[in-house]
């Protein structure tokens, strides 16, 4: 399995997205401060993911997310977490 993440920093509430095979580890290297992109937004909590059969598919769920309807479906989808 393969998976599509969405984390949230706690610093500016912004969203990074990411696909990985193994949700755990990369979710353990973001909060330890080792991925580049968001080392300097921590804390970071993960918000949504979803679980994809392959590669392929998880970055196409990805790149998804980072268009505008995919941050629409995400607001949509979060809509209770996001607004309390």
């Amino acid at each position: 399995m393969y998976y599509t993440y969405v984390l949230q920093s706690e610093v500016d509430g912004q969203f990074y997205t990411g696909y990985t095979k193994d949700l755990k580890l990369r979710f353990d290297q973001h909060k330890k401060g080792q991925v580049e992109s968001t080392k300097r937004r921590l804390p970071l909590k993960l918000i949504y993911y979803e679980a994809c059969l392959n590669s392929e598919d998880a970055q196409k769920r990805e790149s998804y997310f980072k268009t505008y309807n995919g941050k629409r479906f995400l607001h949509k989808r979060l809509k209770s977490y996001l607004t309390g």
